[in-house]
C-alpha cells in the first residue's frame, strides 16, 4: 500500500500528463476533450482518468474510441514520466457533468414550481379554528368575571 497523499500527487500527476499528451494525438475522431480528474489505486496499478467531451453522443463516442486506440501510447509516456517500477493501466471514464447538470436544474425548477404551487394554495387558506387561539390577558380577566357573576346568580 502506498501513501494516501503520494497516491493523490500520482493521480495529479497522470491527470495532468494525460491532459498535455492528448493533444499530441492526430486521430481526426478525437473531439474537444478536457481531462477533469484522474485517480488512482494504493498499488500505483491502475489509473482511472475521467473526461468531458464537447458535442453531442456521437462525438463522445468516437473520442472514446480514439482515446482506446491511443490508450498504449498514452500509458507508455505516463509511466516514463512517472518514473515507477510498472506503468499504471489507464481506464478513460467519460464524465457526464452536462448531464447530471441538466438533471439537478429540472430538479430545481420542479421544486420552484411545487413551492410557487404551495404559496398560491396558502394565500387563499383560512384557518381551521380561531384566527388567534391565544388569548389575551384582557380576554381571560372578562371571561373570569362572567364565570363568577353567572356562579352568583345561580347560588342566589
Amino acid at each position: 500500500m502506498s501513501d494516501p497523499a503520494k497516491t493523490r500527487r500520482h493521480a495529479e500527476r497522470v491527470r495532468e500528463l494525460v491532459a498535455a499528451l492528448v493533444r499530441e494525438i492526430k486521430d481526426p475522431r478525437l473531439g474537444m476533450l478536457t481531462v477533469t480528474d484522474a485517480r488512482i489505486t494504493g498499488d500505483l496499478r491502475e489509473a482511472t482518468v475521467f473526461y468531458t467531451v464537447l458535442g453531442d453522443p456521437t462525438e463522445q463516442a468516437s473520442t472514446a474510441a480514439a482515446l482506446e486506440s491511443a490508450k498504449g501510447m498514452l500509458r507508455s509516456r505516463v509511466g516514463h514520466a512517472l518514473g515507477l517500477r510498472h506503468s499504471p493501466s489507464l481506464t478513460f471514464v467519460l464524465d457526464n457533468v452536462q448531464t447530471h447538470v441538466k438533471e439537478i436544474d429540472d430538479l430545481l425548477a420542479q421544486a420552484k414550481h411545487r413551492d410557487q404551487e404551495v404559496q398560491r394554495l396558502a394565500a387563499g387558506a383560512k384557518y381551521a379554528g380561531d384566527p388567534d387561539p391565544y388569548k389575551s390577558d384582557d380576554e381571560e380577566i372578562e371571561d373570569d368575571e362572567a364565570e363568577r357573576v353567572g356562579a352568583r346568580e345561580d347560588n342566589g
